[in-house]
This record gives C-alpha cells, structure tokens and sequence, in this order.
C-alpha cells in the first residue's frame, strides 16, 4: 500500500517518524487521524514517543526486525515507552543515527565517519554486516535513501558504485527516485516497511510510481 500524507501542513514525514515491519515510531506532535492512515498503510502498531525531547524521530532512530538504534541522548523513559523493541543507544557523535544509517535485515551502510569499533557494535545489535558508503555523494545514507526488503529508493545523483554497494550490502535493487516535488533527500520524504510506504502529499504521480516500483510494493 501506498499513501501521501502530510503531519500538520509538514509533508515531510520521514522526519517525524521511523518505521520496521512491526512498529511505527512516531512524534506526539502527529495528529491521531494521520497516524491512524500511516497504522493502516504500513500494517503496524504505532508508539508516540520523544527522544531526547525532540520530535524528529526520524533523525534520531533507526531500525530492523532485529533492533533499534536510538541517539546517545534519549532518555530512559522515552527508551522504555519502545515497549517489545530491542533498544541501543549508540554513544558516538554523530548521534543523528537515522540520517546516518541505512539498514533492513539484509545488511546496511553507514556514515564514512564511524570508525571500525562502532561498526561492529552496530553489527552485533542488528545482526548485520554494514559497510560505510555514501549516496547521491552525501555521507548521511539514512537521508539519501529508503529501503525495506524487498527494494530501495535512492538520491537522483547516485553514482552507478553507489547504486552497485546499496545492491550487494542491502540484497536489494535499487531505484533512483525524488519525492515531494523533486526532493531527493528521500529520508524525510517518504516511511517504508515490506507492506507499504507513506510520503509526502506534495510527492507526484511520477514520483510515486518510482516509489512503488523501487520498494516493490505491488
């Protein structure tokens, strides 16, 4: 399924919320009716949560059917509402891990800048090999791309290497695709899991269709 919405007046869903094949995280801010769409669309369970105190979850949390990965800031009571998730903070700095990492239960890829130590923490907790690589030339990958297990979407000026790394690490084929009227960061475009997608309202006809096609969701 597919579905664009907008939180608010904001079509930038991907910065208010994160998705796996069970859960959406979601900030307070996102009315009920909206998420009550995203719930039905992505065929999960929703949790309203801050981290950290702020509400871009999407910035701030990424995940698989593994785990999760949260910034080193959020606190223990926000970690605890993620009630039957496997919550890790990573301590680093750069703790913005959903711009960041870009993962499904395939493998993922992450900012140039973690070094070897942080990786492989990275790859006990959501039992993955990941790789450092960039996308479209930016090294935040979570906001260059979407992906779930079945496809990827990913920024129009990705090099064919990058598109060959996001193929043999994530186990998927990718798709270069923009949202929201020609966006490319499609991170905070655009919530995927294996059963649908939500995005912006403002994502076109054309755009959507790329989005289908990249995530194979028919």
């Amino acid at each position: 399924m597919l579905d664009k919405l907008d939180f608010s007046g904001n079509p930038y869903v991907g910065v208010f919320c994160a998705a796996s094949d069970d859960v959406l995280v979601a900030s307070p801010q996102v009315p009920g009716k909206v998420l009550a769409r995203a719930e039905a669309t992505l065929g999960v369970e929703v949790i309203r949560t801050t981290l950290g105190g702020t509400t871009v979850i999407g910035s701030v949390v990424v995940m698989n059917s593994q785990a999760a990965l949260v910034s080193n800031f959020a606190q223990t009571n926000e970690v605890a509402t993620l009630e039957g998730i496997d919550v890790y903070r990573l301590d680093h700095k750069l703790n913005a891990v959903g711009n960041n990492i870009l993962v499904n239960d395939k493998g993922g890829l992450c900012h140039p800048g973690y070094g070897r130590a942080v990786i492989r923490e990275m790859e006990e907790i959501l039992g993955v090999e990941m790789v450092t690589s960039t996308i479209g030339g930016t090294k935040t990958v979570g906001s260059a791309a979407v992906v779930n297990n079945k496809g990827a979407i990913c920024h129009p000026h990705s090099s064919d290497e990058e598109l060959r790394v996001v193929e043999e690490v994530l186990g998927v084929k990718p798709l270069i695709a923009t949202a929201n009227y020609g966006t490319p960061q499609l991170g905070a475009c655009v919530v995927a899991n294996d059963r649908g997608a939500i995005t912006g309202v403002t994502t076109t006809s054309i755009e959507l269709g790329r989005i289908e096609e990249g995530l194979q969701l028919f």
